[in-house]
């Protein structure tokens, strides 16, 4: 057998750990597996030889073919030794070498006689290797040893059957479930690890029947199962069933008391896996959870690292949904601060920012401090997050927590660490204003020292927005001119471009920043000479002391409201020609998804097919396909193209999805058909709309669909009339009306006579969304500002009782149908409160802006304010009018 690693001997100097298996080459253990042919074989030579060839298989060494069968054909010789434990290394070895089916036949003799031998080692080795290299048809050969080795009294021929059931079932489920009647049995085995295998086994095979799966739960929680691996699985099976019954059922929840009861039993890891079941339960209360949290204070004291761990680790995860329940857990988890493995700490440390209070923040802040400088840096992270979050929640403690940030920043570290640090300071100057100028000089000083590219670039641009705007802008320019002679080139673009910023918005500092300017016109990089010649050229004034035009600020240095993305297609589709490139005609859309309209599944995409070879956006296309027909060639220029709306179900005869364009003075909807009835032909197929619930609305043309064969999709239009730039809505019926022609499917002919047929569609609702557009902004606290608050409304929404806050997010999104911006559309997990941030342009090219802020209480009622800007006061009350409505 071989040696498993091992350390050299003492007297070397160095202690590298060596592999027995070092050096070994395929084509040599080959050569040595001739030894399975020699008359009089070698137990431990052979199996020497065996485990190197495992050995080569794992490692993802590949055997050709004729080698495989060679060593194949060669270890089934071995059978003929009476060594046990080359036996088992025999099993082993043809386990993993999986031979093909004309292969299996040579063994399966040898296997099956094991199978029914008296040592039950044999037996038990014989079950695994046979079930893993037989199909079906053997399989009912030999089920009837299997079920009798299922309720074996030997232990380990039982596990070995059910073991082996577990895995055929995902090949062979129909002849497993035959076997019920034995793993019930199975599951009654004072055997741990049987009762455990055989309640695995029995869910397994339950696991699509509800009914059958609390069954099973309600009769095994009354006390048959002793095995504490066993206890563990039915927990969890437990904690299924109670999720499942939280959806269907109100009142008492279901199996609490056996969760409760476990956390009594002898058994550590029961008591554990119910601890943790208890507080992940949904909706889990503080009277639910104190036993629990009793418990998991008690293993914070365990001699045992791995139950420290567990406790904490699960302590961590409540303290974001319930930090007051874990409170009482504080004085054990301050003396894991000072624990030998790091995780533990790291736990411990944040588990306590999110449940300490503003009076206990400046001693955590001490025994962080001689903490951090034993960790490794992904540790750090997560550390620093936690200071982030607290430092929000008691914003009065900014300065000791920014004090603390500052300092660690100075420290060596790796670049995730660094940024988690720069991220959480950007963060806390933009939400706490007190915080901007300590914050500022704080980021200012890192850059002097900084080595990472990235963040040097980051902390400029993010100075050039924030620095204009405080008491003393003066101060930072030092820093920032520093880069200028100090860093390489790109660092040295984005100071220059920094440097006008300040000329830009601070008019006394223009001459100074101007005498700067015209220094770097000397340096050696092209883009920074570029930059600094564009900044005095269109600032301009010679650096006199007056204001800077709005629409050179705007230029230079507002917001971009058009997609990189969009502009690089429109850039690329650019012919030069005496007409310059207008940045107006790109699309202000953000693309959402590809070209190809949603389909049912399996079947062709209907309306405007695949994507097409080019990269145009979704906006584009359409335009283009509505303005080829000439009913709709004189709507002017569309404004936006919604998501396709299923309006029939998956696998139907016919599929049908509409999408709606939204012009300033019409709508047009455009109803994507696919015919999946092979024996049928459709023509003159129209959507005949019914628009008494949209009194706005007054059909003006439509566009039928000439002939609509199988799978091959095509459009059929209608068009309505609406008052010019405003947001109607209503409700529209839908029936697809169509002459019916049957098709032979062997030939392809098809019948001259057909019949008039109709099918009722889904209907169709315009709303108030469908007129804002998606555009997102670069930096929205500059575009927030720029819009100003003289169109602003504010009010505030209860919306009821919600899943989580994330369902609540994603509601109001769609409701509205705006870009959220910087990545707030992301809720973290088990947050109390959020912050979203959305913007897009209404119908008439308006620019709107929304603030939602989010909270919810314990009985899961979600309350929301809503904080519209706009270019227009109508438009925000329309916003609000959409959410009051929805």
């Amino acid at each position: 057998m071989a040696q498993p690693l091992v350390k050299k001997d003492d007297d070397r100097d160095d202690e590298a750990e060596y592999s027995p298996f070092l050096g070994i080459e395929k084509g040599a253990v080959l050569q040595e597996a001739r030894v399975f042919n020699d008359p009089q074989l070698d137990p431990r030579r052979c199996s020497q030889v065996i485990t190197k060839l495992l050995y080569l298989l794992n490692q993802g060494e590949t055997f050709t073919k004729i080698e495989a069968t060679e060593v194949f054909f060669a270890v089934t010789k071995l059978f003929q030794s009476r060594d046990i434990g080359l036996r088992r290394m025999v099993y082993l070895m043809i386990k993993e070498l999986s031979p093909s089916a004309d292969e299996v036949i040579i063994v399966t003799s040898s296997l099956m006689k094991d199978m029914t031998s008296k040592t039950d080692m044999y037996r038990a080795n014989a079950i695994r290797v046979l079930c893993r290299i037989t199909d079906g048809t053997l399989l009912t050969q030999i089920e009837r040893y299997l079920k009798q080795a299922i309720v074996d009294k030997n232990p380990v021929v039982a596990s070995a059957a059910l073991v082996s059931g577990i895995h055929l079932l995902q090949t062979t489920p129909e002849i497993v479930k035959r076997w019920s009647n034995e793993v019930q049995e199975a599951v009654q085995s004072r055997a741990a690890l049987v009762q455990f295998h055989a309640l695995a086994l029995l869910h397994q095979i339950r696991q699509n029947d509800r009914l059958a799966v609390s069954k099973l739960v309600t009769s095994l929680t009354r006390g048959t199962v002793r095995s504490p691996l066993a206890q563990c699985l039915l927990i969890r099976y437990t904690t299924q069933v109670i999720r499942e019954a939280a959806t269907t059922q109100t009142g008492d929840r279901p199996f609490y008391d056996f969760l409760e009861s476990c956390l009594r039993h002898k058994a550590e890891m029961v008591i554990f896996e119910a601890a943790r079941a208890i507080t992940e339960l949904n909706g889990v209360t503080n009277r639910e959870l104190t036993p629990a949290i009793t418990v998991l204070q008690l293993f914070l004291s365990s001699s045992k690292p791995v139950l420290r761990f567990a406790a904490v680790r699960t302590l961590n995860k409540v303290a974001m949904t319930h930090p007051m329940a874990v409170t009482n857990c504080n004085i054990d988890m301050e003396s894991l601060i000072s624990d030998q493995n790091r995780s533990i700490a790291t736990l411990a440390i944040t588990t306590l920012l999110k449940t300490g209070n503003e009076s206990s923040v400046d001693r955590l802040m001490k025994q962080i401090t001689n903490f951090m400088s034993d960790i490794a840096d992904e540790f750090k992270i997560v550390v620093v997050e936690a200071i982030r979050s607290l430092c929000l929640k008691f914003p009065l403690k900014y300065r000791s927590l920014m004090n603390f940030l500052s300092n660690i920043l100075r420290e060596e570290g790796g670049f995730e660490y660094k940024k988690a640090i720069v991220d959480s300071i950007v963060i806390l100057i933009r939400d706490i204003p007190d915080a901007k100028e300590n914050g500022l000089l704080h980021l200012c000083e890192f850059i002097e020292d900084c080595e990472f590219t990235y963040l040097s670039t980051q902390i400029l641009h993010f100075l050039g927005t924030e620095g204009p705007k405080t008491s003393d802008p003066s101060k930072y320019i030092r820093y920032i001119y520093n880069r200028v002679h100090l860093e390489n080139a790109t660092v040295r673009a984005a100071a220059v471009s920094t440097l006008a910023k300040f000329g830009a918005m601070v008019d006394a500092l223009k001459p100074r920043v101007f005498v700067l300017l015209r220094r770097c016109l000397y340096d050696g990089d092209d883009e920074v000479r570029d930059r600094a010649t564009l900044y005095l050229n269109t600032v301009g004034s010679d650096g006199e002391v007056i204001e800077t035009d709005k629409d050179v600020k705007d230029f230079l240095f507002g917001s971009l409201d058009i997609p990189l993305a969009n502009i690089e297609t429109s850039l690329k589709n650019y012919e030069p020609a005496e007409q310059p490139f207008d940045i107006n005609s790109v699309p202000k859309e953000v693309k959402t998804q590809p070209l190809a309209e949603k389909k049912a599944p399996g079947k062709k995409p209907a309306g405007l097919g695949a994507p097409p070879s080019g990269p145009p956006s979704t906006v584009d296309a359409y335009e283009k396909l509505l303005s080829s027909i000439p009913e709709f060639s004189d709507f002017g220029k569309l404004f936006k193209s919604a998501a396709p709306v299923e309006l029939t179900e998956a696998e139907t005869e016919y599929a049908v999805n509409v999408v709606k364009h939204i012009f300033d003075r019409h709508v047009v909807f455009q109803y994507n058909c696919t015919n999946t009835i092979p024996e049928q032909l459709l023509e003159n197929v129209t959507v005949i709309v019914d628009a008494s619930e949209a009194e706005e609305f007054a059909e003006v043309a439509s566009k039928p669909l000439r002939s609509l064969p199988y799978d091959s999709p095509g459009q059929t239009f209608v068009a309505f009339e609406k008052p010019e730039g405003v947001p109607a809505v209503g409700k529209f019926s839908n029936m697809l009306r169509f002459i019916v022609k049957e098709v032979d499917p062997t030939t392809g002919d098809v019948e001259d006579d057909g019949v008039e047929d109709e099918y009722q569609l889904e209907d169709l609702e315009v709303v108030a969304a469908d007129y804002v557009m998606k555009v997102g902004v670069s930096n929205f606290r500059n575009a927030w500002e720029s819009i100003g608050p003289d169109f602003e409304r504010v009010d505030e929404y209860g919306l009821g009782p919600r899943e989580s806050l994330a369902e609540a997010v994603s509601a109001v999104i769609s409701l509205l149908g705006m870009q959220p911006c910087e990545g707030t559309e992301v809720v973290a997990n088990n947050s109390r409160s959020h912050t979203c941030l959305l913007s897009g342009v209404f119908i008439g090219n308006v620019k709107v802006l929304v603030r939602l802020q989010f909270g919810i209480d314990g009985p899961k009622e979600v309350a929301m304010k809503l904080a519209v800007r706009s270019e227009d006061d109508n438009v925000s009350d329309m916003i609000h009018e959409i959410v009051a409505s929805g």
